[in-house]
């Protein structure tokens, strides 16, 4: 029987002890095998979360009420300060706008922490009201106390707008920066005069690039397109918001020129964002916007004054757009922009050449811009541009069909940009990546429509089966020149064509010699060709 360990000698009692150390050490020190590692449950799918309706009312009340209250608040602010005060002068409403103004200043840097979207509404209210107030020196009342038209007037304005530029900027605040901005552009709108409008306009957009650079504010160039061209066009149109009637304004004659340096400018705005490499959706907007909206306002605008700088603004805005194009392709491999920037530089030059040029020579000089155009839409590789130009080109044909009463070889020009097209094509088909063969078709289909119509028109009826013949004989010779079949196709439509017409006229509208003149020659050339292919598929000799 065990004795207990208390009744064991001291020596006896430290040997059992090292013996149960030294078998402890022996287990720890022994390999053990890895243990499988622990299987996860698979977790089971969330349930789709129930409609909360307690949610839905805080978001209502939250955000919606505080929005449009905000709205009704800015709107009640700056009815109040615009009203005329009898018996006081124009410097009381603007110090009760600039004391309210400051007095929501403080009450939004209390609400910081607790409130803090309603806080940032209240800064955007005190910036509109203390804008508000400055322009009741101005307006609104029958003394004002500043005018626009004095430096000392036009140097408030400026400064109020300055300090709400570096006010949104010390807060890194977007909405804050549109609002300033805005704030600016109404103060050209205030002041008028072209020497600090158009100047001021091209400032702004610079400053919304530069914000939407440096503070990574992408939405600040498409607010800045926005801005500018509604102001621009509002200026433009004899600025009614200061109650004059509409009517186009002339003077100064390079007015247009500020737009379309503001267009230059908050073109480049999406390229100089750290991330302009790639093309996202706000660069195609500000794109759209800019050619639409902006070029839109500058066409508008030269046409109803049509001065002697017409022609010369358009041939500007042409290569401010393709330099557009250039840069987008250049540096972001943009197809949206590119494209968009490059059809607006070939409109403005459009326009430029339908001013220059006089019917039916216009289309001339139409018809050898196409050659261009799809020369440069291989560069830059957009099967959009190649489209776009067809169907302009069809347009421009049609346009000289029905505008022009006598043929006078024109069309033979518009078959010859057809075919140098479709060679383009051809030449640079894998630049483009063109995986069908439908562009370059519709050019040849073109150019097979064409050049019979001007022949019958150039040549005396008589004539016209003798000249498509000779046409026919032209496309053979191309197949051999260039050796590509579709030339052969063109041929023998041709030829089938000239039967046709033949057949239909030549019995009926030609004198004997001539039919009997254009039959044979139709004949022996369709035996020619027949006995050339009978060759062609012959086997060879032994």
């Amino acid at each position: 029987m065990n004795e207990p360990p208390q009744s064991l000698p001291v020596d006896r009692r430290l040997e059992l002890l090292e013996a149960r150390l030294a078998a402890l050490e022996a287990r720890l020190t022994r390999p053990r095998a890895a243990a499988p590692a622990p299987v996860t449950p698979a977790a089971a799918p969330l349930a789709a979360p129930a409609l909360n309706e307690d949610a839905l009312e805080f978001e209502v009340g939250q955000k919606w009420f505080a929005n449009v209250g905000i709205g009704v608040l800015t709107l009640a602010v700056g009815f109040t300060v615009s009203l005329p005060y009898a018996g006081l002068t124009a410097g009381v409403p603007f110090l009760i706008g600039a004391t309210g103004a400051a007095g929501l200043l403080v009450l939004a840097r209390y609400w910081r922490q607790s409130f803090a979207r309603m806080a940032g509404y209240l800064r955007g209210v005190a910036v509109a009201l203390l804008y508000f107030a400055t322009l009741r020196l101005y307006f609104f009342g029958a003394a004002p106390l500043l005018t626009t038209d004095s430096g000392a007037g036009r140097a408030v304005l400026a400064l109020v707008v300055a300090g709400n530029l570096v006010f949104a900027w010390h807060r890194r605040s977007p909405g804050l920066a549109g609002l300033a901005l805005a704030t600016g552009y109404a103060t050209c709108l205030a002041v008028d005069a072209a020497g600090f409008f158009l100047p001021g306009l091209v400032l702004l957009a610079g400053l919304a690039v530069a914000g939407s650079h440096r503070g990574r504010w992408p939405g600040l160039v498409l607010a800045g397109l926005l801005l500018t061209t509604t102001t621009y066009a509002l200026w433009a149109a004899n600025n009614p918001l200061l109650g004059r009637p509409f009517q186009f304004v002339a003077t100064p004659a390079l007015a247009p020129a500020g737009l379309l340096a503001c267009m230059l400018v908050l073109g480049l705005g999406p390229l100089l964002r750290r991330d302009g490499t790639e093309e996202d959706g706000l660069a195609k907007s500000c794109a759209l916007l800019n050619c639409a909206l902006g070029y839109g306002v500058f066409l508008l605008h030269t046409l109803a004054v049509s001065g002697a700088g017409f022609l010369a603004a358009h041939v500007a805005a042409s290569a401010v757009f393709l330099g557009l194009a250039v840069l987008f392709w250049v540096r972001a491999r943009s197809q949206v922009a590119t494209f968009l920037y490059a059809m607006t530089g070939y409109l403005a030059l459009s326009v430029a050449i339908i001013k220059a040029a006089a019917t039916p020579g216009v289309f001339v000089w139409l018809s050898l811009q196409s050659v261009v155009v799809v020369a440069t839409a291989v560069w830059f590789r957009s099967r959009f541009i190649v489209v776009a130009n067809f169907l302009i080109g069809t347009a421009i044909v049609l346009g000289y069909v029905g505008v022009t009463e006598h043929e006078t070889g024109i069309s033979l020009g518009f078959g010859i940009v057809a075919l140098v097209s479709a060679r383009i094509l051809n030449w640079q088909k894998a630049r483009l990546e063109l995986k069908t063969e439908l562009m370059r078709n519709a050019y040849l289909l073109g150019a097979f429509v064409v050049f019979p119509y001007a022949l019958y028109h150039l040549a005396p009826v008589r004539y016209a089966g003798l000249a498509w013949v000779g046409l026919a004989l032209f496309y053979y010779a191309m197949n051999l020149v260039v050796r590509n079949q579709k030339f052969r196709w063109m041929g023998h439509a041709t030829l089938l064509l000239t039967t046709l017409f033949m057949v239909i006229a030549g019995t009926s509208r030609f004198e004997p010699v001539y039919r009997v003149l254009s039959f044979l020659a139709l004949g022996t050339v369709m035996v020619l060709v027949s006995l050339v292919f009978t060759r062609m598929r012959k086997p060879p000799r032994p």
